[in-house]
């Protein structure tokens, strides 16, 4: 008879009844709706022990890849630790090892990375001002194997916290931040699908993180990244991503812009369009979109209609708060 441990306390779940139901049955109410798996009402966490790959039916694979289960589709086959549902998020200090500009208002900002510090690839961290009451999230740039923390950040207008790390932070500052979050992250469970990275902005940061993660780990599949500005002054790391580009045949670089004359080898127009027209038989791969709300939304239309299911596109839409 498996232990569940929820929140301080174990409870025993027979094997054949559903996780739900047994919790029920302690008292422990769990929010659910549909009871089937559908709505994903009662999604938890294990944070210890393995879920059955059962309570994992219809979840996306960087779900699964985080440990998250449905309860009311699981039948508990060994011991399991379940995250509270209202969890304190772990927190980290580092310090600025690097700031510098990459356009005339995307700066480049390198941190120190913990000891024991874990993310994917993509993922996104929360960073606090020097009060600690001003928090924005910033998606990762750099990779696991890195020894340092990569970030993008975009110099908002009035912006509050971009104003305070662009203009206030120095080099060997310390600053703190809270654990790394999001779904839209490489996984390397088939490195022959094929791959299709687009973003605006700093939404390069993410993809800049998932591409070179995928290049890490073997993938074999193509990929490729169109990123987008809105003239040729906006775009940054074009040098890096065309190195990249060249070592490694399977690795395709487009820069996209929406005014003016683009880039040696680059388009000119809207990058939602120009996946249409440009990135070629869709079918079967994986997207990664980001960028503002209005464009990941318009992205996410245009890669569907190309034939890349809604389950393989992973979307991480940036809002900008003054």
């Amino acid at each position: 008879m498996p232990n569940i441990s929820f929140e301080g306390k174990t409870y025993h779940c027979d094997e054949d009844k559903i996780l739900l139901d047994s919790l029920a049955e302690h008292g422990v109410n769990i929010p659910f709706s549909c009871r089937g798996g559908a709505c994903h009402a009662c999604l938890s966490k294990i944070t210890k022990g393995t879920p059955p790959p059962a309570s994992q039916m219809g979840l996306r694979d960087t779900l699964k890849a985080q440990n998250y289960f449905l309860p009311c589709i699981c039948k508990p086959i060994t011991d399991m630790t379940m995250a509270a549902k209202v969890q304190q998020p772990m927190s980290y200090a580092a310090s600025v090892i690097e700031k510098s500009w990459l356009n005339a208002n995307t700066l480049l900002l390198r941190l120190s990375k913990p000891a024991g510090f874990r993310y994917h690839a993509g993922q996104f961290i929360n960073l606090m001002d020097e009060t600690g009451n001003l928090i924005r999230s910033y998606s990762l740039a750099s990779i696991q194997s890195d020894d340092f923390l990569e970030l993008h950040i975009k110099h908002v207008p009035d912006g509050k916290m971009s104003g305070w790390l662009c203009d206030s932070l120095k080099r060997g500052d310390d600053i703190a931040f809270v654990e790394a979050s999001g779904n839209c992250f490489y996984l390397d469970n088939d490195k022959e699908q094929a791959l299709l990275l687009a973003g605006a902005g700093t939404g390069l940061a993410p993809l800049y993180g998932i591409a070179r993660e995928a290049i890490a780990s073997g993938h074999q599949g193509k990929i490729q990244l169109f990123h987008g500005a809105l003239a040729k002054e906006g775009l940054y790391y074009e040098d890096e991503l065309k190195a990249l580009a060249r070592q490694h045949a399977n690795f395709h670089y487009t820069a996209c812009v929406l005014h003016g004359q683009a880039p040696e080898g680059g388009l000119q127009g809207s990058i939602d369009q120009l996946l249409k027209q440009h990135a070629g038989e869709l079918k079967g791969s994986r997207a990664y979109l980001c960028g503002d709300p209005g464009l990941v939304s318009s992205m996410q239309q245009s890669v569907f209609c190309a034939g890349i299911s809604m389950q393989e596109i992973y979307a991480d839409a940036f809002t900008f708060t003054p």
